[in-house]
């Protein structure tokens, strides 16, 4: 269908939430629909795949129709399909894929292939001007704690990598041995919040500094030896007894510290001086202060998404990246496949 319109449409069905958004020229948000599913995997305390995926088909539809009813526009309007085809899971995955082909199909518009992964870091085009590559990028979420090299628009390559837990699974786990509310990001944090100076007993940290030893030349993430450090600081003692604002306000500044470490060895090691930080842990409050202090004391530019919706998975990161990836050719065809494996260059598929 050939058409002279910029707006394109987002499909992320990835995981556990199904979103949809309208985007116009990669910077206009027309529409924003998610739905969480937190509810439905809260009591196993982790994403069940078959309830996943069953949400996303029974919430997919709906959540189209109410995005092209916000924006008011029409199907000859939409120039693109971005949908999400890697990395996630595959039940989940082919749900939003077979969206995009049955959308293909009927109005004869191209579909255009995102990395979940490129979008959370790309979605901060969306609010500020394209800073000029090669940024660094910081992906911190429920499954990744990565840098990359971000060169260009589907250019990725691994700076360095989680040995074990990412920074949102630890949170997770925290949250659980405390007996408290899964997911454990937003619960940990406001727990770490009601630790303040005025009620600080003690300025020693529970829990050690992770990877000490780790060289400067090396970039690398490990967090499950302080969700064990956790574990071995509450076995045995009842909850009354646990400083549970100290002991997350602990473990946030202890695995925060590896973060900025990081960050700060990415930016000599490169000499690349912006770094764009992204994915759900981002929504934390501290860990923007944090990074905005480091960043300022080192003098390199930081970017991250400003409304703490963007953090989360959502349509308008794979609607925005699939923009400028649409500019540049990367289609695919109505076969196309999705993986959960974690590509870090995109192609035509």
């Amino acid at each position: 269908m050939f058409t002279n319109s910029k707006i394109g449409i987002g499909i992320e069905s990835s995981c556990d939430e199904t979103s949809i958004a309208i985007v116009e020229a990669g910077k206009k948000l027309l529409s924003l629909r998610i739905y969480s599913q937190i509810e439905s995997h809260a009591p196993y305390r982790g994403v069940v795949p078959e309830l996943a995926s069953r949400s996303h088909l029974e919430k997919i539809n709906l959540l189209l129709e109410e995005c092209l009813d916000e924006a008011k526009i029409d199907w000859k309007e939409i120039a693109y399909i971005a949908v999400t085809t890697h990395p996630g899971l595959m039940g989940s995955l082919m749900i939003g894929a077979q969206l995009a082909r049955c959308i293909s199909l009927v109005h004869s518009i191209p579909i255009v292939p995102v990395n979940h992964l490129e979008a959370h870091l790309a979605v901060v085009s969306l609010e500020n001007e394209v800073p000029s590559f090669p940024w660094l990028g910081v992906l911190l979420s429920g499954g990744n704690s990565s840098i990359y090299r971000y060169s260009d628009w589907g250019n990725l390559s691994l700076l360095g990598d989680t040995m074990d837990d990412a920074l949102g699974e630890a949170f997770d786990k925290v949250s659980a041995l405390l007996d408290l509310p899964y997911p454990g990001g937003p619960v940990v944090e406001k727990e770490a919040l009601r630790f303040t100076k005025e009620l600080q007993t003690r300025n020693v940290s529970l829990f050690p500094k992770l990877l000490k030893e780790s060289p400067d030349d090396k970039i690398e993430f490990s967090f499950s030896g302080l969700k064990t450090a956790v574990l071995y600081h509450v076995k045995g003692r009842p909850k009354e007894d646990l400083d549970i604002p100290k002991i997350c306000h602990d473990f946030q500044k202890t695995s925060f510290e590896l973060v900025t470490r990081n960050i700060s060895k990415a930016v000599k090691n490169t000499g690349i001086r912006t770094v764009v930080c992204a994915g759900g842990v981002l929504a934390n409050s501290t860990l923007r202060e944090e990074l905005e202090m480091v960043a300022k004391r080192q003098d390199w530019t930081l970017l991250y998404p400003s409304k703490k919706i963007l953090c989360t998975d959502n349509g308008a990161m794979i609607a925005n990246l699939g923009f400028y990836l649409w500019q540049k050719g990367f289609t695919a065809p109505i076969n196309f496949k999705v993986s959960p494996k974690r590509n870090l260059s995109q192609t035509t598929i």
